[in-house]
């Protein structure tokens, strides 16, 4: 009899690990004390939606009803997701590789200091999330835009690594909608001219999913529409291309003929805000602000295709049997303003509108209709997509996963951050008809730090020409009034007060805390309070503010930049080591 028992638990375990490869999973067969058999999914399948300067400050998602039914209401909304640069392709090398822009180098959309010629320069084509996830065994595919300057002479010079099937949108017609280019696996690339690209791409979307479930192995499957960006028709491309309305498909060019741009106190307000070039744009007049609603309803009239294109997706897992075991992610490159701040349509910037970012997350014990206030940034999200597939976390992660799982076994309690490391280089480019590229901004360069404790949310930066900005948005969510003036302006401090303390001892932490996170790298870009502080004493902006700690903050090197430049240059950006707090009895450069 034990002979017998043992043959049928071997047997029933091996049904049970034939049929959960049949829905393309890799599982891990339990006993329980009871005697009970039950299967652990550990390489879950993953959609990865991006959608190109989808914004979530403007409301555009809750023009998206299905995205929002299929993916919202049965996943986990991250209400504090950060992007860590505000431009597409610096942003797309970071999520890929889990690494700063300033450890990627990768740091505008066209050489020499971006797009698909430098990442390939540094390296990455053989150290990426597409690669790595191969190598754990899943099926990898890709549809819709990559990266800038990826294009019709040099795709394969070489091939992007890593897919097992791949279409890729091509410059000078990326962002072409009714002329879009594709080239699919080695192929030569083929025009759609005359063809909406939204409509192109999730036919050819739908045929990979369809090839992944169909192979019976783990699957990711990176989905990228060109919708909502500027459409451009121009083919020359890059800073040179005038951007215009996203041009929506047919059926959906009627929708939404009321709406307008949200009419917050920071639309085009009476009395100018920032700093630097911003601080100089002069209020829209009547036509501008016009045609500024006419080009946010014409995005979203471009979102219904990702729409319809997520309830297709949906569709087609759950007639699989696979919708339970798959995580679905829809989330941006980058966010978008479009009036706010006197600013044209674009990104660029380091206001909310450009950094904080839609993340939507359903699948596997995530929890249905939650909203998640948790601090999280696109450098978590291939730490995260490693923990779905059950692969063990890289040293060279400049980011942590996101707190997804935390299941009824606890099996995973990664280290949370409050900051987000915001950093951006070069020029800034006003989109549509009243942004012409002669108006192209020069000294777009900075480093920021956004934070966001029980009892703080604030925004502090510092610019290439040594401007700064500090807004502290519990009482200031539009961030209209640049409280540091006061402090840069020769003021008492002491009279401005945050969180109970004199605002330059504020400042002081803020700096410093910046000053680590501008060139961290690995663990230091999750954990820099460690930095500052090796003997674990200080986890938080609160816990730095101890009195004990006044002087040394208030001798750190300041962040601060030597000259403008246009892309990751270190000469130019001033200091780089913070000193590290010994017990209050000696001072070590960090290095």
């Amino acid at each position: 009899m034990p002979f017998i028992a043992s043959l049928l638990v071997l047997v029933f375990a091996s049904l049970l690990t034939a049929s959960a490869n049949n829905v393309g999973s890799v599982p891990q067969s339990i006993l329980q004390d009871g005697g009970e058999w039950v299967t652990e999914r550990k390489q879950h399948n993953v959609v990865f939606i991006m959608s190109d300067d989808l914004d979530l400050q403007l409301n555009s998602v809750e023009y998206m009803p299905l995205m929002r039914k299929y993916i919202a209401e049965q996943g986990s909304f991250f209400r504090n997701h950060f992007v860590t640069t505000a431009l597409c392709c610096p942003s797309r090398v970071s999520l890929w590789t889990g690494r700063q822009a300033h450890n990627t180098n990768v740091t505008d959309v066209n050489p020499p200091f971006g797009g698909f010629p430098k990442f390939i320069q540094q390296g990455f084509n053989s150290e990426y999330l597409p690669v790595w996830l191969q190598q754990a065994g899943y099926d990898t595919y890709y549809v819709g835009k990559m990266f800038n300057w990826h294009n019709i002479d040099n795709y394969h010079s070489p091939h992007l690594a890593g897919f097992t099937g791949s279409d890729f949108l091509l410059d000078p017609y990326t962002y072409s909608y009714m002329n879009s280019t594709y080239q699919r696996n080695h192929d030569r690339p083929v025009s759609y001219e005359g063809m909406h690209t939204s409509d192109v791409f999730a036919e050819k979307a739908l045929g990979f999913l369809d090839d992944a479930i169909i192979s019976g192995n783990p699957f990711f499957i990176g989905l990228s529409p060109v919708a909502p960006h500027s459409n451009i028709d121009s083919n020359t491309g890059g800073a040179s291309a005038h951007m215009t309305a996203p041009v929506p498909c047919e059926r959906h060019a009627h929708l939404f003929e009321d709406v307008i741009v949200p009419r917050t106190p920071h639309f085009n307000p009476s009395e100018s805000s920032g700093v630097n070039w911003i601080s100089r744009l002069k209020q829209q007049d009547q036509n501008n602000v016009d045609y500024n609603d006419h080009f946010y309803r014409s995005r979203l009239r471009a979102l219904q295709s990702i729409d319809e294109l997520v309830e297709s997706v949906i569709q087609r897992l759950a007639e699989a049997n696979l919708l339970d075991d798959t995580y679905v992610i829809f989330t941006s490159d980058n966010g978008y303003h479009i009036g706010q701040h006197r600013l044209q349509p674009g990104k660029e910037c380091g206001f909310e509108e450009d950094i904080r970012v839609p993340l939507f997350i359903r699948g596997p014990n995530v929890s249905r209709n939650e909203t998640i206030d948790a601090v999280t940034t696109h450098i978590d999200l291939a730490p995260t997509i490693f923990r779905m597939g059950d692969i063990e976390l890289r040293e060279d992660f400049d980011g942590t996963p996101l707190p997804l799982f935390y299941g009824a076994n606890k099996t995973h309690m990664d280290i949370r951050h409050e900051h987000v490391t915001v950093e951006y280089w070069g020029i800034a480019i006003p989109e549509g008809d009243y942004g012409p590229t002669s108006d192209i901004v020069r000294n777009n360069t900075y480093k920021a730090l956004r934070i966001i404790g029980d009892d703080y949310n604030l925004y502090y930066s510092v610019w290439c020409t040594n401007e700064h900005e500090l807004y502290d948005l519990n009482n200031d969510p539009f961030q209209m009034h640049n409280i540091y003036e006061g402090f840069s302006s020769g003021q008492h401090a002491e009279n401005t007060t945050i969180l109970g303390y004199a605002q330059s001892l504020v400042i002081d932490r803020l700096d410093a805390l910046l000053m680590v996170l501008k060139s961290c790298k690995g663990s230091a870009c999750v954990q820099p309070w460690a930095v500052l502080h090796p003997d674990n004493s200080v986890h938080s902006l609160r816990d730095a503010l101890e009195s004990r700690f006044n002087s040394f903050y208030h001798r750190q090197n300041k962040v601060s930049f030597n000259w403008c430049e246009e892309g990751y240059i270190i000469d130019a950006e001033g200091p780089q080591d913070a000193y590290v707090f010994r017990n209050g009895l000696s001072w070590h450069e960090w290095a």
